[in-house]
């Protein structure tokens, strides 16, 4: 295969070079990162504030590999990776900044697991709109839209 390419000399070099930088920093200002995080313990929330300025939080208990930790586990928080990582050292948990914007507390099977557990709690809530659905002839059949019957 024939080269194609000339080299570039130092001037056009120092250019692509600036122009590299200054898509890193346009890319690096448009993603979520962290500047600090915190445990709050009045409210046992993790506190995330971010580099454009807005903040987060999050239960701790319910984020994977967090839950049961003491409040001075908790408060071991790092900020890793230019801001873009949660680290706590003692628990061996991690968590992208991007996934816990998306509302990913733990991996696919832990969430998986933790909404089943979630679905399966019953209230009387739930008891009365059971009964209540029963009465009118229980819940209605899948493929049925409402208003029409087949």
């Amino acid at each position: 295969m024939a080269r194609n390419w000339k080299p570039l000399d130092d001037e056009q070099l120092d250019r692509e070079v600036e122009d590299a930088r200054r898509q890193s920093r346009i890319v690096s200002d448009s993603e979520a990162r962290a500047v600090s995080a915190r445990y709050n313990r009045r409210t046992r929330r993790i506190e995330v504030e971010l580099a454009d300025g807005c903040l987060f939080a999050f239960p701790a208990a319910r984020a994977e590999g967090l839950e049961g930790a003491t409040a001075d586990q908790l408060a071991e928080v790092e900020v890793l990776g230019d801001g873009y990582a949660l680290h706590w050292e003692k628990l061996d948990a991690d968590f992208t900044v991007a996934g816990l914007l998306a509302g990913r507390l733990g991996s696919r099977a832990w969430m998986r697991e933790h909404a089943r557990r979630a679905g399966s709690v019953t209230s009387g809530a739930k008891a009365r709109a059971a009964r209540a659905n029963g009465r009118k002839g229980g819940r209605p059949r899948k493929g049925v839209s409402r208003g029409t019957q087949e």
